[in-house]
């Protein structure tokens, strides 16, 4: 029980960091609700099973060719600023009686989670080094019949932040003015663009090298 617990936290402490995906949670918790925030997260946490999958097929030397390495880093740049600028843009159309009639569909939420955290290099380091070394030393330890079990438990902890992160942000709203609405989506925004401008340097620093 303790080691299914050790991977629950290992999962909580993936999805804790405040990167893209958090950000993004805040930003369109904020302006939708809930269920938005929520969506958000999910897209990430299919993003992670799939990585998942590709440790299971073992596909790692794969991704260690500095091509796909240059080709994620730059695919992430995109997908941030053009997030973080969607959201500084829309700032000013914010306000607190409004937020409820967002346009953006339950669909792009999810889809938004979704391509942040697939084409996000820390997350492919995440899972495709730190738990592929994991998952070998739970097959050598515990076995091959417990390796589901604790993969689960990895997604039982990122699912409970992803809960936390949507819960905060909805309740968040209820408090906030229209001018903190504005302020929060203006910094969401820049967070965003912020992380892909990293990841643009990242893929520069790989095509100079």
């Amino acid at each position: 029980m303790s080691v299914f617990l050790g991977y629950i936290f290992l999962g909580l402490s993936l999805a804790a960091p405040i990167g893209p995906v958090n950000a993004a949670q805040l930003d369109r918790g904020i302006k939708s609700g809930f269920f938005h925030a929520w969506l958000v997260g999910l897209g990430a946490t299919v993003a992670d099973a799939f990585y998942m999958l590709l440790v299971f097929v073992g596909v790692v030397q794969f991704i260690e060719i500095p091509i796909i390495q240059t080709f994620l880093w730059i695919f992430g740049f995109f997908v941030l600023v053009y997030t973080g600028i969607e959201s500084i843009s829309g700032a000013g159309r914010i306000s607190a009686t409004n937020m409820r009639s967002s346009k953006d569909s339950h669909l792009k939420s999810f889809f938004s989670g979704f391509f942040m955290s697939l084409f996000n290099p820390l997350t492919i380091l995440f899972w495709l080094g730190i738990f592929g070394s994991i998952l070998a030393k739970t097959v050598t330890t515990y076995g091959t019949s417990q390796v589901v079990l604790y993969s689960a438990a990895i997604f039982i902890g990122i699912t409970v932040w992803d809960i936390t992160m949507a819960a905060l942000a909805s309740t968040l709203r209820k408090y906030l003015t229209n001018r903190l609405l504005t302020i929060i989506s203006i910094v969401s925004g820049f967070s965003l663009i912020g992380f892909g401008v990293y990841f643009g340097i990242q893929a520069f620093l790989i095509l100079t090298s």
